[in-house]
């Protein structure tokens, strides 16, 4: 009845039941099959787990207007990307990072929350001529704080600008001013050129900007400019001055450790110079005179000479008018009768009194002639030169006030006959003579007030400092990779006992070999069943002697056939008894 009704069953109802119980070959293969692939799913989690990307920053310090278009590229071009605690970074995985880069510098991403001159390019109809002004400062500002922004030290700029209404009145005129505020990256600073350049830009970008309106300030409120600098005094000495100061001290250094090397050796002399520099520019313009020297001594400028003879009486007088204003008569000379010669008394005679000279000259007896009174004037007027000394001197910046140099030298070696080396201090002689060359070597000027100081002293031997080694296991390399080899040992050591515990076993029972064995075994077991069945009847018989004869003459035939059939799968199929034996050790 039973057989009958199975037979009633459609083909489909079988082949179901079959799939569905455990017991039946086909539902054991549905198990090993599902098994199968939950061992390679857990392995692939497991490994892309293990395998998990590195994300690195995209970007950092960030609006959120710039950060809400970041993220939309990022989604649009189906990137992966994470957001650091805080929303202060955008991250990526480590292999996208300079490509995603590249594409949002083309998108104009990020654009640094500054507005640049793409304010004007939206301009409302009808707006003032204020409103027109106010935005094209405020993209004129824009744009020079994307410009400040790309100096490598600069993490972000604000640039106020102001700016003063035009006016035709030339009194009231003002210069337009800027100020410029520079958010630095950590542990970078600016140097003298780069906040010269900064000014110099934004002086070029606005017109009649002076470069002394323009104020540089950092975030920590320290003022880079120059213009600062300037107004607080003259004593205060810029980056190029001391840089400068420097410069000189260490040529000073290099040459007289240079000169006195020779003598003594590279590493037993050693020299420190302090320099004073006068970086004060002086223009002296001077005009002396001397007291006045002798007239024999002094320089003649001009000599003029005046004399002048006038008669008695003939000096001006009168009734003023026409007539009393008449051009003199002219002059006539007296007229003196030549004396005789032989006679007595001839010569004549002149008197001065007074400056009034007369002369008297007597005639023959009987014959006296007298010459009229002159009045004579001279005048004598001398120039001389004056003694005036007019000097124009210009001292330039940066003239040596005073040098100090100190030298230290070491004990001389000294290598006796056998070999022996052995330091002794130098003589007075070989101190001069390292002194002398020093003050040669350092340009040294008494009258300027230099010194130098030349020291002879042991030297101490050089001490290494010691740091205490860090030990293999706290060194912070170390840790980093141990933990990476820890971390992928520990995902090949799971991997492969999944695969050794669970696929390999799951994979042979599915493997065609692995069938053939198990049939294989399967008949031996049936056979070996089969003689023993056959031996317990034998047992039963008349004759139990005979029986039991039969029945061992039947067993050794059936495990010489199992042995010859064992034989033969082990040549034919040798990877299938390698399994078995396989199985065995492991069981």
């Amino acid at each position: 009845m039973a057989a009958a009704n199975e037979a009633a069953l459609p083909a489909e109802a079988t082949t179901a039941q079959n799939l569905f119980s455990l017991k039946s070959p086909l539902g054991n293969k549905l198990l090993l099959g599902l098994g199968v692939a939950a061992v390679i799913a857990l392995m692939t989690v497991f490994w892309l787990w293990s395998q998990k990307p590195e994300y690195r920053v995209l970007f950092s310090s960030y609006s959120d207007k710039d950060g809400g278009a970041i993220v939309a590229a990022l989604e649009q071009m189906n990137i992966p990307y994470k957001i650091a605690e805080g929303g202060s970074a955008i991250l990526v995985p480590a292999n996208n990072v300079h490509d995603v880069r590249l594409k949002l510098a083309a998108q104009g991403l990020p654009k640094g929350g500054n507005i640049g001159f793409e304010l004007l390019e939206n301009q409302k109809f009808g707006v003032s001529q204020f409103v027109e002004q106010v935005n094209f400062q405020r993209g004129l500002e824009g744009e020079l704080e994307r410009t400040i922004q790309s100096i490598g030290a600069v993490q972000a700029a604000r640039i106020h600008l102001a700016m003063p209404k035009p006016t035709v009145f030339t009194r009231d005129q003002q210069k337009p001013t800027a100020s410029v505020m520079l958010n630095l990256h950590p542990g970078r600073v600016l140097d003298h050129g780069q906040v010269s350049a900064i000014v110099h830009l934004v002086a070029s970008s606005v017109p009649e900007l002076p470069i002394s309106n323009v104020t540089v300030v950092d975030q920590n409120g320290n003022l880079l400019s120059e213009n600062g600098v300037k107004d607080k005094g003259a004593n205060n000495l810029d980056p190029t001055q001391l840089k400068y100061v420097d410069e000189m001290q260490q040529n000073i250094i290099r040459r007289v450790e240079s000169i006195i090397a020779p003598l003594v050796g590279a590493k037993n002399v050693h020299a420190e110079a302090s320099a004073e520099v006068d970086f004060s520019v002086i223009d002296q313009a001077s005009e002396s005179y001397k007291p006045n020297p002798t007239p024999d001594a002094a320089s003649v400028r001009s000599l003029q000479n005046s004399e002048a003879q006038t008669l008695p009486g003939q000096g001006a007088g009168g009734v003023p008018g026409a007539l009393t204003n008449q051009p003199p008569v002219p002059a006539t000379a007296p007229i003196t009768t030549a004396p005789t010669p032989g006679a007595a008394g001839a010569a004549p005679t002149t008197t001065t009194n007074a400056g009034v000279v007369t002369t008297t000259t007597t005639t023959p007896p009987g014959t006296t002639v007298t010459t009229p009174i002159m009045n004579s004037e001279k005048n004598t007027t001398t120039n001389y030169e004056l003694d005036k000394t007019v000097r124009y001197q210009q001292q330039p910046m940066g003239g040596i006030k005073r040098l100090t140099v100190a030298v230290v030298v070491n004990h001389k070696q000294v290598v006796d006959a056998k070999g022996k080396v052995t330091t002794r201090p130098l003589t007075d002689d070989e101190k001069t003579q390292i002194s002398d060359l020093a003050k040669q070597a350092m340009g040294f000027n008494s009258e300027r007030g230099d010194s130098l100081t030349v020291v002879n002293s042991s030297f101490m031997p050089d001490t290494v400092e010691s740091f205490p080694e860090i030990p293999m296991w706290k060194d912070p390399n170390n840790i980093e990779t141990a933990k990476e080899w820890l971390k992928n040992g520990l995902v090949l050591l799971v991997l492969f006992l999944l695969y050794r515990k669970f696929l390999k076993p799951l994979l042979n029972k599915l493997s065609p070999e692995k069938q053939k064995e198990e049939a294989a075994l399967a008949k031996m077991a049936q056979e070996d069943q089969d003689a023993i069945v056959s031996l317990s009847r034998g047992e039963g018989g008349v004759d139990g002697e005979a029986g039991s004869a039969a029945g061992a003459t039947a067993a050794e035939r059936g495990y010489k056939k199992n042995l010859d059939t064992a034989r033969q799968i082990a040549k034919e199929n040798p990877r299938v008894v390698a399994s078995i034996v396989t199985n065995w050790v492991n069981e």
